[in-house]
């Protein structure tokens, strides 16, 4: 039967023994014996133990207590800080997300689930509990992502101001949400634009105050799937932001301006300002005297400052990144269907954050399986 391993008090009073002995003249190898060890074992224990007091004792072992408890103390530190860094990045603000960063950390540090709730800051029946959604929710994904098939590079809020538009009764965050969940990604936010300013401090834009004020005119540049380059003339009023129409050509010169105008101004009448570019098509002598004509009047912005047009370049910037960008037209009548069909869309069906998420020149609601898709 294997002996127990002495306590270390019981160490120091067999040193003690030894000693007194060897004070009375036995020799050490004899009275090392008499504690029943070898010799290995006692200078062992001598030079661990020898010359300490009862008092030193109890110090030493309330130390050896305090330094495992603050080895403890740093390797859960270090653990906790390990459970932090592989959490993902940021804030998690919501339970899903808590749930589903705890699930990854278990799962690659083997840890227990309540020492990472811990860490975390999830309660362990939020943990536990099963998320249950709404009874529509299912219908309301489909339709949701539906609309992101037709319109992907749509955002939230447009998604579900078309999807209140379609009967749903759902808000912004809601989708937001859902969104997120179905891992669609969701349109990065475009800068915010300065105010235009002269050197004296006056405010040059002209800003529209009412439907026929100001309408803005830019030409977009493209390609047809052989190379071949065209030209769209946008003209747009910038107070009701409605795209007024979209010519195609390969060529665009002042003339085809001219005509483009002339049958928006029998049809919507006549504008009070025409604002443009400075692009040889816009200055030129015969748009100028035809403008002059007609009772309107020019707005040209400065040379080499397209913000100052910021309604039209916006539109161009829509149509380019929503339309141009994921179209492959292999003829300039393909291009004119396709672009002609979506600037319907934008004016009739597209939602507007200046107009309250409400299309420039909505229709009547057309249910959302008749609605015309955008290839």
């Amino acid at each position: 039967m294997a002996m127990k391993r002495p306590k270390p008090e019981e160490i120091v009073v067999k040193l003690r023994q030894v000693e007194v002995l060897m004070g009375q003249g036995m020799p050490r190898i004899d009275a090392i014996r008499q504690i029943s060890v070898t010799e290995q074992t006692y200078y062992r224990w001598k030079k661990k133990y020898g010359g300490m007091g009862t008092e030193q004792l109890k110090e030493l072992k309330r130390l050896q207590k305090e330094n495992k408890r603050l080895r403890r103390a740093v390797s859960d530190l270090t653990l906790d800080k390990l459970i932090l860094s592989e959490a993902a990045p940021g804030k998690l603000l919501s339970p899903s997300r808590r749930r589903a960063c705890i699930e990854l950390v278990r799962g690659k540090m083997k840890v227990s689930e309540r020492r990472v709730c811990r860490v975390l800051g999830q309660h362990r029946s939020t943990q536990r509990r099963e998320p249950q959604g709404r009874a529509d929710e299912e219908l309301l994904v489909a339709d949701m992502i539906e609309l992101t098939r037709l319109y992907g590079r749509y955002g939230y809020r447009w998604i579900a101001a078309l999807l209140r538009d379609s009967g749903w009764q759902v808000n912004d965050k809601r989708i937001e949400r859902l969104l997120r969940r179905e891992g669609l990604k969701v349109p990065m936010k475009q800068p915010k634009k300065g105010r235009l300013w002269l050197h004296d401090g006056s405010c040059v834009r002209l800003r529209p105050e009412y439907c026929n004020h100001v309408w803005s005119y830019d030409f977009v540049h493209h390609r047809t799937d052989d190379g071949r380059a065209f030209r769209t003339l946008n003209i747009l009023d910038e107070h009701s932001r409605e795209c007024l129409a979209i010519r195609v050509k390969r060529k665009l010169n002042a003339n085809e301006v001219i005509d483009a105008l002339t049958d928006l101004f029998i049809l919507r009448g006549v504008p009070g300002y025409i604002r443009s570019e400075n692009g040889r098509e816009f200055i030129a002598q015969a748009v100028r005297d035809w403008i002059d004509a007609v009772g309107a009047k020019a707005a040209y912005i400065e040379p080499g400052s397209p913000r100052e047009n910021g309604y039209c370049e916006s539109f161009n910037g829509r149509m380019r990144d929503e339309l141009l960008n994921g179209e492959i037209c292999y003829s300039l009548r393909e291009a004119q269907i396709i672009i002609e069909s979506w600037r319907k869309h934008y004016t009739t069906i597209r939602p507007h954050s200046a107009l309250g998420c409400r299309p420039p020149a909505p229709e009547a609601i057309v249910p959302m399986d008749q609605r015309p898709t955008m290839h």
